[in-house]
């Protein structure tokens, strides 16, 4: 699969998050989604179309490619479960989840994220729900200290 720059990996999910929100994106969406002025988007967009991610009608809509939404589908994937890795096992707050999971995919290896994706599946299934060690690593964390056995 061809690799995108972080920021063109941004812009595709952005466009793939406003179409499963909203059915339609325009510019103007994905410039407010990103919180960039639209001559950005449009520039973004006229490369993403180039390397056949997407395609645009002129002041129109834009739609993802085959291409596009099979690695914009990838990012959206690869961000969530570093999300609900950050917030769930390490007990970070929301924003800072969400803001750290945006930094990391772009860089994440495949290995790692594998790993990581196996360890919350562990998790997630345990008919007993989160292990103990995961609730006195949470304590500790929030504390400093180990609950008492």
């Amino acid at each position: 699969m061809e690799t995108l720059s972080q920021c063109l990996e941004d812009y595709l999910e952005a466009i793939y998050i406003i179409n499963l929100n909203k059915k339609v994106v325009r510019v103007k969406e994905v410039a407010e989604f990103l919180n960039v002025k639209n001559p950005s988007v449009v520039d973004a967009i006229s490369k993403l179309a180039e390397k056949g991610f997407v395609t645009h009608e002129k002041y129109g809509y834009l739609n993802l490619t085959e291409k596009g939404s099979k690695s914009a589908k990838g990012v959206y994937k690869k961000h969530g479960e570093i999300y609900k890795f950050l917030n769930k096992v390490l007990g970070m707050e929301n924003d800072t989840s969400e803001k750290d999971a945006c930094g990391i995919e772009h860089y994440i290896s495949r290995k790692t994220l594998d790993k990581i994706v196996k360890l919350m599946e562990f998790l997630e299934t345990s008919p007993e729900g989160y292990p103990e060690w995961l609730k006195n690593f949470n304590h500790f964390i929030e504390n400093g200290k180990r609950l008492k056995s």
